[in-house]
């Protein structure tokens, strides 16, 4: 099931990211897909504020290509996939196989279509369509085995 959000400002993103944060579980991996400005890290700040993390330490990690970001209940990791050529293997580039085994972690992963078509047994897959000013269609589909 697919759920559509209309998003008219960056504080709604910023709330849409802060509701979707309370259904998140350990083993969960968030798929953001986006074009450039289309607000994935401002859903990644509004998701850490809802798991309590101070969302001024919320970067993207464009240039590491992985924060950890520790919450009370969880690691979260934050990846960036934007930098990776794109005939790389961004799952071993940023050791995506040993994150997603931690028991404790959530997978927050930005420019999630240079994984290809792989796929997690439990994600969340969120596009976000619209740039510049306009307002912003989000989809997001959520796959729990």
């Amino acid at each position: 099931m697919t759920e559509t959000f209309t998003i008219a400002t960056p504080d709604d993103m910023f709330a849409l990211g802060e509701r979707l944060s309370a259904s998140f579980i350990t083993g969960d991996v968030v798929l953001l897909y986006g074009g450039l400005g289309a607000g994935k890290t401002l859903l990644t700040k509004g998701i850490m504020s809802g798991l309590g993390f101070d969302v001024d330490e919320v970067t993207s990690p464009s240039f590491t290509l992985v924060n950890l970001y520790k919450t009370e209940g969880f690691d979260v990791y934050h990846v960036d996939l934007w930098r990776l050529e794109g005939d790389s293997d961004a799952a071993a580039a940023v050791g995506l196989d040993e994150i997603v085994e931690n028991e404790n972690a959530i997978v927050i992963i930005e420019w999630a279509d240079r994984l290809g078509d792989r796929s997690f047994e439990n994600e969340f897959r969120i596009r976000i369509d619209g740039d510049g000013d306009e307002p912003r269609r989000v989809y997001v589909a959520k796959n729990r085995s």
